[in-house]
Formats: structure tokens, sequence, C-alpha cells
């Protein structure tokens, strides 16, 4: 399946693909031989794309999915083996450490934007492909789907992951799925707080699938980017007196705007806000 789309051009290849429909912008992990495993290229393009679209207000959802029925599973052995050989090369660990550390700064990108970024997850959610999901806002999935960190298993450490999964789901239990690396359904992650809604076949998967993006559509496009930013800072044990300062500035400011006031209005004429058919 290819698409075109102006992003193309700022991609390092094939691995992702891009399909826009309005304000919604898709991105398709496109790697289904390898059920979607994350390659340094797949990283440096969700990054591309995501800075690119930073301040376009137009784009009001991300949404992640991935071609062959699978999400990602995981990270690519393949640019191991480069690495491996490139740390030989030079003797020390440095090229590992700024592998390891772009898919972090990769993560952090997606959690931050300002869009909502809607996970659908499918098949396998393994590793990266896990991690990915524990940074989206909404996550939804097939119940059939298979979670899991694998990590301590294959003698290493979900290291870039590991604080996103702890945000999700609590220490408790991301000390539990991480070292025992077990795999668990939809169904539980539904249980262990990683989704949000679980489908039991792939009508009912697609049919939340449309009823979140419309959801999206009804929220104002300046108003969700602001609630985003101030629900991180909520997260982010700053000072609450301040905090709550700055959101009451914020609240007048989106009260006395132009959203504010269409909402404002569509509500007691009753009707959609322009923005809802975006």
């Amino acid at each position: 399946m290819s698409y075109s789309h102006p992003l193309n051009s700022i991609l390092e290849d094939d691995s992702i693909q891009l399909e826009q429909h309005g304000s919604i912008l898709k991105i398709w992990l496109n790697r289904p031989d390898s059920r979607n495993a994350m390659s340094l290229n797949m990283v440096k393009s969700i990054m591309s794309v995501f800075n690119a679209i930073a301040d376009d207000t137009s784009i009001r959802a991300v949404v992640f999915r991935g071609h062959g029925n699978h999400f990602c599973a995981g990270g690519d052995i393949k640019d191991m083996a480069g690495i491996r050989a490139e740390a030989m090369s030079l003797g020390n660990n440095t090229p590992y450490i700024a592998f390891n550390r772009q898919f972090g700064a990769m993560l952090e990108l997606v959690e931050q934007a300002p869009q909502t970024v809607v996970a659908v997850l499918e098949g396998a959610v393994l590793g990266g492909g896990f991690g990915l999901a524990c940074v989206s806002d909404i996550a939804i999935s097939h119940a059939d789907a298979q979670f899991g960190l694998p990590e301590t298993g294959l003698g290493i450490l979900p290291a870039q992951i590991a604080p996103f999964v702890v945000k999700r789901v609590g220490l408790t239990q991301a000390r539990r799925l991480a070292l025992l690396g077990g795999r668990f359904s939809g169904e539980k992650a539904l249980h262990f707080g990683v989704v949000h809604e679980v489908a039991d076949t792939t009508m009912a998967l697609e049919q939340i699938i449309e009823t979140t993006l419309e959801q999206i559509k009804r929220t104002a496009p300046l108003a969700s980017r602001a609630t985003k930013a101030l629900l991180h800072r909520a997260s982010n044990q700053e000072a609450l007196s301040t905090l709550l300062d700055d959101a009451a500035a914020q609240f007048a400011e989106a009260v006395n705007s132009a959203e504010g006031m269409e909402g404002t209005m569509a509500f007691i004429q009753k009707r959609k806000p322009s923005w809802a058919d975006e």
C-alpha cells in the first residue's frame, strides 16, 4: 500500500508511510516482513515527522498503526549487528549509547507532541512497540494483541522504555512486567492501564477508531493542545500554586479567544462548533 504525502520527502526510507484525511495524520509502520521491527531509519523518520508538524495546528491527531496486522515487535536486530561492528572498530560503546538514546528521544518527542496521539495496537506490541504504545494519549487494542517487555530474556535492558512504562502503569506493575518478561493480551493490557479500549473483532476495532477520531474532531484545536501541555506539567511535580496560577491565566485567555466564543455559541445554538468537521 502506497500513499502520497508532502512529508514523504523528509523520510529516511519507506519504513513508515503517511496518510492524511483532513486533520488526521496516520503513520503506518511499514516493515511487515519483520513485524514492523523498529529500525534506526524508522526512528529518524518518526522524529522528522513530529518535528515538522509541531507547529501545524491543522493536524489535530496522529494515529500510529502497523501494516501486516502487527504494531511493532521491538528493535531491529539487523541494526544491532551493524552497531556491534562499529563499536568493535572504535573500541568503545559510543555507538550503542547513541543508538539507544535516539530511541528515547523519539519517545520523548511523541509523548510531548501537541497533537493527540492515538495508537492502534494489533499483533505484536513488544519492546519498543510497547514503549511507543505507552507514550500515546489514546491506545486502542485488539483483544488478541500480544504485549510484552522481552528485553531481560534477551540479556538486555528496556533502557529507554522503562521510564515511560512506569509513568503509564505505575512502578509495581512495571517491575513485574519488565522482570518477568512475559507476554499478555489486549484484555490484560486494559487491566494494567496500558490501553484504554479493547475490541474483540477487527470490525469493532475500526468502529472504536472512527468514534475516537470523531470525538477528537469535536474538541477545539488550540484548547486541546494547551490542555495536553497542562496535563504534562501536572505530572512533572511542578509547584502546585504556580501551575494553578498559570492555568487560570490560560483559562481566561481561552474564554476570550475565538475558539472559546465559538464553542459557547455552538453550545447555546445547539449545533456543532466550526472545527468539528475539519
